[in-house]
C-alpha cells in the first residue's frame, strides 16, 4: 500500500511537470498535494515498516517528537491544500470570465507559500510545547505513530496549556479550512442549479466531483476516527481506523483523479508512450552497437 501511494503520487507530480496542457492552477495545486500525500504517509509507514521487520516497537524520544512534527505538518498541509483546491474550482464554477485574472501564478504560489508558513509555524509550536513536558521512562505508546493527543495523556507534568493550544488550533486551522470548503461547495451548488442545460450542470458538477471526492473520504475517514475514540475510548481500534486517513486515503488519492480525470488519463498515456520510444531507441542503439 505505501509502495502504491508512493508510486501513484509520483506519476501524478510527473505527468503535471511534463505536460503542458496541465500546468494550470488546478493541476499545481494536485502536484502539491501529491507531494505532500507522499511525506504523509512517509512520515509514520516506513518506522511501521521496519518496527514490523525487526519485530521492536521501540522509538527514541527525538524520533518520536520529529515524527510528531512531520505529521502535524503534513497532515495540516493537507488540509490547507484541499481548501485551496475548493476555493479554485469555486473560482472556475462560480467566476469563470475572470478566473485566469483570479488564479495568476504568483497568486497560486503564495497560497501555497502561506500553507506552508501557517504550518511549519503550528507544528513547530506543538513540537516546543511537547518538549516542556516532563515524561516518565518506558512509556508505551497506544498507536502506531507518535500522535499528538496520545502523547498529552501520557506525560507526567500538567497539559492544560498544551490542550487548550491543540484545541485552538484545531478550531482555527481545521475548522477555518471545512468552513472555507463548505462556503465554496454552497456557492458551487448554487451555480450549478442555476445552469439551464442538463449537460452544462453535468458539465460543471464534473469538474469538482474527484475533488469532492477526496475531500469527502478524507474528512469522512479522520473524522470516524476521533468520534470513534471519543465514544469507544479504545485505543486498538482508533489506532486501527488512524490507518485509513494516513494510509488508505493517500493511496486512493491517485486513483481517484486520474480515474475520474481524462486530462490526467491522457497525460499519463503520453508519459508511458514517451518513455517506451526512449527505452525502444536505447535498446535499437545497442543492438547496432
Amino acid at each position: 500500500m505505501y509502495l502504491i501511494s508512493v508510486l501513484g503520487n509520483l506519476l501524478i507530480i510527473l505527468a503535471t511537470i511534463s505536460d503542458s496542457h496541465l500546468h494550470t492552477p488546478m493541476y499545481f495545486f494536485l502536484s502539491n498535494l501529491s507531494f505532500v500525500d507522499i511525506c504523509f504517509t512517509s512520515t509514520t509507514i516506513p518506522k511501521m515498516l521496519v518496527n514490523i521487520q525487526t519485530q521492536s516497537k521501540a522509538i527514541t524520544y527525538a524520533g518520536c517528537i520529529t515524527q510528531m512534527c512531520s505529521f502535524i505538518l503534513f497532515s495540516g498541509l493537507d488540509i490547507f491544500l484541499l481548501t485551496i483546491m475548493a476555493y479554485d474550482r469555486f473560482v472556475a464554477i462560480c467566476y469563470p470570465l475572470h478566473y485566469v485574472v483570479i488564479m495568476k501564478t504568483q497568486f497560486c504560489c503564495l497560497l501555497v507559500l502561506v500553507s506552508w508558513i501557517i504550518n511549519i509555524l503550528h507544528s513547530w509550536l506543538q513540537s516546543i510545547m511537547m518538549m516542556q513536558l516532563s515524561f516518565c521512562t518506558d512509556l508505551e505508546i497506544p498507536h502506531f505513530f507518535c500522535e499528538l493527543n496520545h502523547l498529552l495523556h501520557l506525560a507526567c507534568s500538567d497539559t492544560f496549556v498544551n490542550e487548550v493550544v491543540m484545541y485552538v488550533a484545531a478550531v482555527l486551522l481545521a475548522g477555518g479550512a471545512v468552513a472555507g470548503i463548505l462556503y465554496s461547495y454552497s456557492k458551487i451548488v448554487s451555480s450549478i442549479r442555476a445552469i439551464s442545460s442538463a449537460q452544462g450542470r453535468y458539465k460543471a458538477f464534473s469538474t469538482c466531483a474527484s475533488h469532492l471526492s477526496v475531500v469527502s473520504l478524507f474528512y469522512g475517514t479522520s473524522l470516524g476516527v476521533y468520534l470513534s475514540s471519543a465514544v469507544a475510548q479504545n485505543s486498538h481500534c482508533t489506532a486501527i481506523a488512524s490507518v485509513m486517513y494516513s494510509v488508505v486515503t493517500p493511496m486512493l488519492n491517485p486513483f481517484i483523479y486520474s480515474l475520474r480525470n481524462k486530462d490526467i488519463k491522457s497525460a499519463l498515456r503520453r508519459l508511458c508512450e514517451r518513455e517506451t520510444m526512449k527505452v525502444s531507441v536505447v535498446l535499437r542503439l545497442k543492438t547496432c552497437l
